[in-house]
């Protein structure tokens, strides 16, 4: 028999603008122009990561960048955006909150609430723009066939969203039910009936996307792919969350970051600040592509360089020698231990993430990125 759920079309949402938000990104921003502080001991090691990338650029390799949220709260978009720009990038993966923080600075320039003043009293989450946007996003991007990175980006860029006619959508639905989509536009159909919404324009300015990764990798068609987990993200505290089109367009996401990391040899991944999320989503989707790969009689990925960048000291170990004994306790970190078993080469840099990004860009300006790109 089913267990008892809650009713998560009754749950109550306020207005955005009356949430306190503690960070201002105009305020907070990275100038990719600005001198970049000393990186101290992980300068050497930056050198060397700017060499395997501008390597990797040149032989047309994958660049993958993967982070956490606390990126983007740090203000540190604008680098991101500035090595899409300049092609020192082929894909970026994030997860949920990478999202939330992302649309947020685009659509209002603030993000970041009190977790211990709002969860208590059921005020945690309980946003209407944030809620309603972001899903709707992903609801109708998932029915065009959209990963949630791209249907996120699309939402700021476009600043809106274009929804088709309902009936239009319920006889494409009832025409060929067994098409890849059919399942998404029923969501879609179900979601505009729900909650009353015509086909048309809605229109949803987003004055601070110049801030937006999203919406920068949108526009410069650079995949950011975002690997989520159902109830991780307080949007799944909005009436018009769908877990079904959450998990289509990750699942989409997925897929996409699987053929990346399938152009990796000779390339570069680098991991900021993702201790859970990037290890075990880049271990799968490495296997997949190797999978692949010998089903084609091609050669296994090789000659990749793995750079994790985390303020923790990594448990004291030299992760470019391989993994700890199991006695050691940094044997227990996965963010790190999970790479080591991925081939190729590896190196843990303790640092701040902003300092890393402003540094690795001093040491890429005037590379050429271009040149390896088909």
């Amino acid at each position: 028999m089913p267990h008892e759920k809650i009713d998560a079309t009754r749950l109550h949402v306020l207005p955005l603008g009356q949430r306190t938000s503690y960070i201002d990104i105009e305020r907070e921003a990275c100038d990719p122009d600005a001198p970049a502080a000393d990186a101290g001991r992980a300068g050497a090691r930056i050198d060397a990561l700017a060499e395997h990338i501008r390597h990797a650029r040149r032989r047309g390799a994958s660049v993958m960048l993967t982070y956490g949220a606390h990126l983007i709260k740090n203000g540190a978009g604008p680098l991101l955006r500035r090595l899409i720009e300049h092609g020192w990038v082929t894909h970026l993966a994030t997860q949920g909150a990478g999202v939330i923080h992302d649309w947020e600075f685009a659509y209002q320039g603030l993000s970041s609430e009190s977790v211990r003043d709002n969860a208590p009293v059921g005020r945690f989450g309980t946003w209407d723009e944030t809620g309603r946007w972001i899903n709707l996003a992903v609801i109708a991007g998932a029915a065009a066939g959209l990963g949630l990175g791209e249907s996120a980006g699309k939402l700021i860029a476009e600043q809106g969203l274009t929804l088709p006619d309902p009936e239009a959508l319920r006889k494409q639905i009832a025409d060929d039910p067994t098409d890849d989509l059919t399942g998404a536009r029923a969501d879609l159909l179900w979601t505009m009936r729900r909650f009353g919404l015509a086909g048309g324009r809605l229109s949803v300015p987003h004055p601070h996307r110049n801030r937006s990764v999203l919406a920068c990798a949108f526009e410069r068609h650079v995949p950011l792919t975002v690997h989520v987990g159902i109830g991780y993200d307080i949007i799944a505290n909005h009436p018009m969350h769908h877990g079904g089109a959450i998990g289509r367009a990750s699942l989409t996401d997925a897929r996409i970051f699987a053929s990346c990391v399938d152009k990796l040899s000779g390339g570069v991944y680098l991991s900021i600040g993702s201790a859970i999320m990037s290890p075990q989503v880049f271990e799968k989707a490495f296997s997949a592509a190797n999978n692949l790969r010998q089903q084609q009689g091609k050669p296994f990925i090789q000659d990749h360089h793995m750079a994790i960048v985390d303020l923790q000291d990594g448990g004291g170990w030299d992760w470019s020698q391989g993994e700890p004994p199991k006695t050691n306790p940094a044997y227990y970190l996965r963010f790190c231990k999970t790479f080591a078993r991925m081939g190729g080469s590896l190196d843990y840099i303790q640092c701040d993430n902003r300092v890393l990004l402003a540094n690795l860009i001093d040491r890429l300006r005037g590379t050429d990125a271009q040149a390896g790109q088909a």
